[in-house]
């Protein structure tokens, strides 16, 4: 259970303070499928960084189980996120020094994966191993950053938009494709996403305006990949 309670986060200082989080509280289950949903500038991707320990808060507590990662050293919550943590972003954050099988091998090697080439396989990089970042397109750099996440068998997924730079089958596929491995392997995700038809594909709903929770609920039944609208 990831238990967040009543955590600010604010940037800038004096009288160009702008306080992005104004006191949110939210429980996420373990092995839930949750979507952070808002407009640009709603504050979900803050959400998205203080929950997942890439930054910390001004106030208020993060809960993994009964261990406050607010609470932890630098040191410590670097740890904790590479024991732990997965992450997708809009950017994509590759080595551009290192090969598609490289950049995904080193997200497998953290959780000693030998099996990661049939993820790389499955996001449709098979032909693209031996290649560079700077020689992709942006849709397969991003597939990569999938693959490297998921190589690493995280407990809990984070996601910031991620088929933003996807067309619409390739969207599809990879968002398949997490699903079927987070039912079974049972991790917890966490999806900041405007795409309200991506947020059907949720089990929790989690809608954020101006730095505060307007609404959380349940979908009753969770659409497919291929079922929702684009």
């Amino acid at each position: 259970m990831i238990t967040v309670s009543d955590i600010t986060k604010s940037y800038g200082t004096g009288g160009n303070r702008n306080q992005v989080l104004k006191g949110i509280s939210l429980q996420i289950a373990d092995g839930d499928f949750t979507v952070i949903l808002g407009a640009s500038g709603s504050g979900k991707s803050t959400f998205l960084n203080v929950v997942s320990g890439l930054e910390r808060p001004d106030s208020g507590s993060v809960l993994y189980g009964t261990s406050d990662i607010t609470k932890l050293s630098d040191e410590e919550l670097t740890q904790f996120r590479k024991d732990n943590i997965g992450f997708i972003f809009q950017q994509y954050y590759l080595l551009p020094n290192m090969t598609v099988e490289k950049n995904v091998r080193m997200g497998a090697d953290l959780a000693d994966n030998r099996e990661y080439a049939e993820i790389i396989t499955a996001v449709g990089l098979e032909d693209k191993q031996k290649k560079y970042p700077s020689e992709l397109s942006g849709g397969e750099q991003q597939r990569v950053s999938v693959a490297r996440a998921l190589a690493k068998k995280p407990k809990v997924l984070f996601l910031d938009e991620p088929t933003g730079a996807l067309d619409e089958q390739t969207g599809r596929h990879v968002l398949d494709y997490i699903c079927k491995l987070h039912k079974e392997y049972a991790f917890t995700i966490v999806m900041v996403t405007h795409n309200q038809n991506i947020a059907q594909m949720a089990n929790t709903v989690v809608k954020i305006n101006s730095g505060k929770i307007s609404e959380a609920f349940t979908n009753e039944k969770q659409k497919t990949a291929y079922e929702i609208g684009w």
